[in-house]
C-alpha cells in the first residue's frame, strides 16, 4: 500500500489503512482541504467546481466520494464524468468554475489513483498553495455544511465533444492538409478516455482510416500504462501489418503523447513536443520553454528559427510559471507533453496530435522522414544509491564545484551542460537516491556520462565521510 502527499495532489494505491494508501477517509479529507484552499483565495458564497476522471476501475468510487465530500462542503459540484486531464483544464475556466478536480492517476498502474488539483483557470496550483493544503489536510480542522447549504450535483455531458472543437478551430490546425494527406493511423488508447478522444479527434480532423487498440475506456489496462517503447510492440506491430502512416499512444488520462512512425519505431517521446514547436515555430517566432530533464533538441530546434529557449525546474506547473514569464508560444515537457497557450496551459495529447499532423500534412514527408530531419539526441536514466546519512545537498555543492568551468543550472537539483551533452542530477524526496539522466549524440555516450558522473559522486562521498 502507498499513499504519496505531495504539492500536486495525492496520489496512492487503493484499499488499506488511512495514512498508508488511498482510502475513502483520505480521499475526503483531502478534497476538503482542497476546498478550504479554493474559498480562501476566491470570495464567492457559492463555490462551483468541475470533476472528470479517466476510466481506471477504481474512478466511479473516487468519484462518489469527491464529488460528495465537495457537496458536504457546500460545493455545486459539475461532473463531466469519463474525460481527459486537458478536457476538464479547458472545461473549468469554459464554465467559469472556482476548480477543478481530475481522477487520474495518470501513467501509474491499474491499482493506483489519484487528485489532481486545479485553480480557477483551469491550472494546475501552485507550489505555495500545495504547501498549505498539505498542513490543512493534516489538521483535519473541518466544517461541512448543514442541510440548507449542501451543495448541488449536476453531471454534463458532451465535454471532450467541446475539447475537440477547440482543437479544430485553432488557427495552426490545418483540417484541410490533414484530410488531403490521407493519413491512416493506428491509436492505442490502453483502454482508459483517450479511446474516446483521439479517434473522435482524428475523424473530427479528416482521418478516415484508423485502426483503434485498446480503445474501449473499461479501465482494464492491457500493459503497462506508461507510454515507452516497451509497452507498445503491440501498436508497433498494428502499424506494420496494417501499413498505416503512424500511430498515436496516449496514457489514461491523455495529456501525454508518443507516437510510432510508419516502420512501426518509436518517434521519441522527446521529439512530441520538438516536432510540434518546429511547426509551430515556422508559423510564428517565439520562444519556447521545457524542463531541465528534456532533450537538448528542443533549444536547437527553437534557435535555429531565430528563437530563444529556456528550461525550467522540472515539474508542469514550473514550465508553466517559465512559459507565462518569457511569452513562450509553445512548451512541455519531454515526456511527450505539449503546452500550447492558445488554447490553455496544461500538458494536452488532443492539441499534440492536431498540430503534428498539420506539420506532417505540410511537410510532405513521412514519419520516419520527419524524426530524420531533427538533431538525433540519447537519453540515460539512472540512479545513485545513498546512505540514508549522506548530505546530498553537500554532494550536489562539491560537484558542482568540480565542473565550475562548465554551464551549471541549479534551480533544480544540479544540471551540468557540457559541449556534447547534459547531466541532470535531482535528489528524490522520498528515498535515498540521486536520479542522474544524461544526453549525449549516442546511448553510448548518455550512458558513459551518467556513469561517470556516478564515478565522481562516490568518490566524492566517499571523501565527505
Amino acid at each position: 500500500m502507498t499513499l504519496i502527499k505531495s504539492i500536486s495532489g495525492i496520489r496512492g494505491t487503493i484499499g488499506g489503512k488511512p495514512g498508508e494508501a488511498l482510502t475513502p477517509v483520505d480521499i475526503v479529507k483531502f478534497t476538503a482541504a482542497f476546498v478550504e484552499l479554493i474559498r480562501k483565495e476566491r470570495t464567492k458564497d457559492k463555490l462551483v467546481m468541475v470533476v472528470g476522471r479517466d476510466a481506471r476501475l477504481s474512478g466511479f468510487m473516487v468519484n462518489q466520494l469527491v464529488c460528495g465530500s465537495l457537496q458536504a462542503k457546500g460545493v455545486d459540484v459539475i461532473d463531466i464524468g469519463l474525460s481527459t486531464t486537458p478536457t476538464v483544464e479547458v472545461a473549468v475556466p469554459a464554465l467559469n468554475a472556482d476548480g477543478g478536480i481530475i481522477l487520474t492517476a495518470s501513467h501509474n498502474p491499474a491499482q493506483w489513483n489519484a487528485l489532481k488539483l486545479l485553480n480557477h483557470k483551469g491550472e494546475f496550483i501552485s507550489a505555495a498553495e500545495g504547501e498549505w493544503l498539505l498542513e490543512k489536510a493534516e489538521q483535519e480542522s473541518f466544517v461541512f455544511s448543514s442541510i440548507e447549504k449542501i451543495g448541488s450535483y449536476e453531471k454534463q455531458d458532451g465535454w471532450i465533444d467541446k475539447h475537440i472543437q477547440m482543437v479544430c478551430d485553432l488557427r495552426l490546425v490545418d483540417k484541410e492538409a490533414i484530410k488531403n494527406a490521407g493519413f491512416s493511423m493506428a491509436v492505442d488508447a490502453v483502454n482508459s478516455t483517450g479511446g474516446l478522444a483521439i479517434p473522435a479527434l482524428l475523424q473530427a480532423l479528416g482521418v478516415e482510416v484508423i485502426y483503434p487498440l485498446y480503445c474501449e475506456p473499461n479501465g482494464d489496462f492491457p500493459h503497462n500504462p506508461e507510454p515507452l517503447a516497451e509497452h507498445l510492440t503491440a501498436i508497433a506491430s498494428l502499424v506494420k501489418e496494417k501499413k498505416a502512416s503512424l500511430g498515436f499512444v496516449v496514457d489514461p488520462d491523455v495529456d501525454r503523447l508518443a507516437i510510432v512512425d510508419e516502420n512501426g519505431n518509436m518517434f521519441g517521446e522527446e521529439y512530441t513536443l520538438v516536432a510540434v514547436a518546429d511547426y509551430v515555430l515556422q508559423q510564428q517566432g517565439g520562444s519556447t520553454v521545457s524542463n531541465l530533464s528534456s532533450s537538448r533538441a528542443l533549444r536547437d530546434v527553437t534557435r535555429s528559427h531565430g528563437g530563444q529557449y529556456q528550461a525550467s525546474a522540472v515539474g508542469e506547473v514550473n514550465v508553466v510559471e517559465l512559459m507565462k514569464q518569457t511569452n513562450a508560444i509553445i512548451g512541455g515537457e519531454g515526456n511527450g507533453g505539449v503546452i500550447y497557450p492558445e488554447l490553455h496551459y496544461g500538458r494536452d495529447a488532443l492539441v499534440g496530435v492536431a498540430l503534428f499532423l498539420t506539420h506532417l500534412a505540410k511537410s510532405g514527408k513521412s514519419c520516419s522522414e520527419l524524426r530524420a530531419s531533427y538533431p538525433d539526441y540519447h537519453m540515460s536514466k539512472n540512479k545513485l544509491q545513498l546512505d540514508a546519512k549522506t548530505d546530498v545537498d553537500a554532494l550536489l555543492k562539491r560537484l558542482a564545484g568540480h565542473y565550475s568551468e562548465e554551464e551549471i543550472s541549479t534551480i533544480d537539483g544540479l544540471k551540468i551542460d557540457f559541449e556534447h551533452g547534459w547531466v541532470h542530477l535531482r535528489k528524490s524526496n522520498t528515498e535515498p537516491i540521486i536520479r542522474i539522466y544524461s544526453e549525449a549524440k549516442t546511448s553510448e555516450q548518455a550512458k558513459a556520462l551518467a556513469h561517470r558522473m556516478i564515478d565522481i559522486a562516490q568518490q566524492m562521498i566517499s571523501g565527505m565521510a
